[in-house]
């Protein structure tokens, strides 16, 4: 009951001190520029100038906070990588060189482009299916519900569900996992299957589609209701089907937000760390760069400049696809 009061506390004083900083920051602007006793004209300068600072006055706090807590930890953090272990003398490249000639992070690399390759198609594609599927029948709105389901589920939650799934025990034991039960019961051996290398990666793929198809499926299924009956229609007239109608109709339409779905989902892929972590923490040929870079920052004694060169490394790699994505979006918003 203490955290409980405690977390109350705080929500109430945080509510509390936006409200004063609000009327307070509108109080002091009308100090420092009236609008009685002045001139007309003076008073039109005034208002002026308080409109123009106004904005910036009520977003100062929102910009502080961003640079306190994203961009001086991004530079924090690239200097970092530019340090020794200990993050006190300066090394230059030398954890680039490093990285460059490891192979756990050659491993890492290539397992992180399989993820790329498979999670962001695989989640797209279901969603777009998915989408198109529950539109048409009358109880689409709970499958929808169901299919979502996934989204408000932690990572580490659903990596415990999916552990449960796979799990595996000797051959002649009872089978409490989903997979080898279903194995056994066909007349197939039961398989630790997130220790199989290579195989392993797409077995840990499937829980992130799972749970991102469900944020997919809702996007595209917003974007297929706002497509004008007219095409449809007159696609139909001229004697289209099924297929013909939702690959040369429907998918041109909403290409913009499959793009925006797809680079956002990668982004999320370029994250990856929870899932593997709870599953298999790296072992069996899965590490991840995320995960990588946590055990270099924070285990056995922690190495600050290795693991911040690969936290750099991570972040490179989501720029181009963040700027990109938000490119799409604001175009999209445009009605370009």
């Amino acid at each position: 009951m203490d955290q409980l009061y405690s977390s109350l506390f705080i929500m109430v004083l945080g509510v509390a001190g936006c409200v004063f900083y609000f009327f307070g920051s509108n109080i002091v602007l009308n100090l420092i520029f009236p609008t009685r006793g002045v001139s007309n004209m003076q008073m039109a300068k005034n208002i002026r100038r308080a409109a123009s600072v106004r904005p910036w006055l009520f977003l100062g706090p929102a910009l502080s906070f961003l640079g306190l807590y994203l961009v001086y930890p991004v530079f924090d953090s690239f200097m970092l990588s530019l340090s020794d272990r200990a993050g006190e003398d300066f090394v230059g490249l030398k954890n680039y060189v490093w990285l460059v000639n490891d192979r756990e992070f050659r491993e890492s690399l290539f397992n992180n482009l399989m993820w790329l390759l498979v999670v962001p198609a695989a989640s797209t594609f279901f969603g777009l299916i998915i989408a198109a599927m529950t539109d048409k029948i009358s109880w689409g709105n709970i499958a929808k519900s169901l299919i979502f389901m996934p989204m408000a589920i932690s990572f580490i939650g659903a990596s415990i569900i999916w552990k449960f799934v796979y799990d595996f025990r000797a051959e002649g034991s009872e089978q409490i996992g989903i997979l080898n039960a279903l194995v056994e019961y066909f007349g197939g051996t039961p398989e630790a299957w997130i220790t199989i290398p290579f195989w392993n990666n797409f077995f840990l793929m499937v829980i992130l589609v799972w749970i991102q198809t469900g944020f997919a499926m809702v996007i595209l299924s917003a974007a297929l209701r706002g497509i004008p009956e007219e095409t449809v229609e007159a696609a139909v007239l001229d004697g289209a089907n099924g297929i013909q109608i939702f690959f040369k109709i429907l998918i041109p339409q909403i290409w913009g937000t499959i793009a925006v779905v797809w680079t956002t989902i990668t982004i999320t892929v370029l994250k990856v760390f929870d899932i593997v972590l709870a599953m298999t923490n790296g072992q069996w040929d899965t590490q991840v760069l995320a995960n990588m870079m946590f055990d270099w920052m924070f285990r056995g004694g922690g190495d600050f400049g290795r693991g911040a060169a690969i936290a750099v490394v991570i972040m490179v790699a989501v720029i181009p696809v963040m700027v990109w994505n938000i490119r799409q979006a604001n175009a999209q918003m445009e009605g370009r």
